[in-house]
């Protein structure tokens, strides 16, 4: 009787404590205070509609004219160096190919009955010699000897020429069959196909165009009171609606030449494109911090959302789409009233915790 209670005490021993780890496994998601960040955050500093640019854009064309027999590539497919676009007609250039080859040959062959001529006769010109030394051999046969020998050599050099020659004459018709085929110098995306299959090509028109989207440029255009101000490490912040996010922009290139009409200036800020999201023709919204003069330009948060790590850096929580909680690195700027300037790190639409961080760790579920 003893033993049967000792076991049902140690099964329900276990059962609790199987029911503890499992409430401890499963906490219940934390409750936190939140805001999203809005164009207001930030509407003392000035805003720019820009648009994306690729990187670079390369024109590819045929070196020569012909008939465009196959298109291999449409727009927005990914190319790599070295990758058929396209080819031309090249019946006209495979016949070129083949004369030149049969003409090398004859000549080769024209070459190897040279070195038989010259061989026999410098044979019986070294034979004559001794007999001429000797003064067994009249002067005039000695003379024609001679004579045979450097008609021989001539000839020998001739046939040789000839077969330099036709060897260049074929390099230069495998070159043009070459050249109907139409090779990716370079890796990107395809941005335009100028022309299509059937239609003519002429050497250095564009039949597409490769554009390099590694890196893209988003170009605004500033009022030349405002470009004083910015500078090629200036802080900015790009906003895409085309793909809802938003991005830090990197080193501005600058224009030094004004529009005679609407006296701004071109601005060009690299962004890394590593996903390719962006693509040239995007409209983007463009916060440049203190464009304006003022240093407190910049997107606002609360103070008390803005914590500080012990290496001296700061971050705010941010909450993603499965409300769980990250560590986002900000920069900061100065304090404004309870708030203070964010100049990189966030961007519109972002969500942040104000409240209840305290408990909080990477990956946290929350609610609010």
């Amino acid at each position: 009787m003893r033993k049967n209670t000792f076991l049902v005490l140690l099964v329900g021993a276990m059962l609790l404590a199987s029911c503890g780890k499992k409430a401890e496994q499963q906490k219940a998601p934390i409750r936190v205070e939140t805001a999203v960040i809005s164009a207001a955050d930030g509407s003392d500093g000035p805003s720019y509609v820009g648009v994306v640019e690729e990187r670079e854009a390369t024109a590819v064309s045929f070196t020569a004219m012909g008939v465009i027999k196959r298109m291999l590539v449409d727009e927005g497919q990914m190319v790599s160096r070295g990758q058929l676009l396209a080819e031309i007609d090249g019946t006209t250039m495979r016949n070129s190919v083949e004369m030149a080859e049969a003409t090398t040959r004859q000549a080769r062959d024209m070459v190897r009955q040279a070195e038989d001529a010259y061989a026999q006769a410098k044979d019986a010109y070294d034979r004559m010699k001794i007999l001429h030394d000797n003064g067994s051999l009249p002067e005039i046969k000695w003379v024609e000897v001679e004579t045979r020998l450097k008609q021989a050599e001539t000839a020998l050099n001739t046939a040789r020429a000839g077969v330099a020659s036709a060897q260049a004459a074929e390099q230069i018709a495998r070159k043009g069959m070459a050249d109907t085929r139409l090779i990716a110098p370079v890796s990107g995306v395809i941005g335009r196909r100028q022309l299509n299959v059937g239609e003519t090509a002429l050497p250095s028109q564009a039949v597409v165009t490769i554009l390099d989207i590694s890196s893209v440029k988003v170009k605004v255009s500033v009022p030349e009171a405002e470009v004083k101000n910015i500078h090629a490490d200036s802080p900015s912040m790009i906003t895409v609606a085309a793909i809802n996010k938003g991005f830090a922009g990197g080193r501005i290139e600058k224009g030094v030449q004004a529009d005679v009409m609407t006296h701004t200036y071109d601005l060009r800020i690299n962004v890394a494109n590593p996903n390719h999201l962006l693509l040239p023709g995007m409209v983007a919204s463009v916060q440049l911090p203190g464009a304006d003069g003022n240093v407190s330009s910049g997107i606002r948060v609360p103070i008390t959302a803005v914590q500080q790590r012990v290496n001296g850096g700061s971050f705010v929580w941010t909450i993603d789409a499965q409300n769980k909680a990250h560590r986002t690195e900000v920069g900061v700027g100065p304090t404004i009233g309870n708030h203070i300037a964010i100049t990189n790190g966030l961007f519109v639409g972002d969500r942040i915790v104000t409240e209840g961080y305290q408990k909080l760790s990477e990956g946290t579920h929350v609610v609010f």
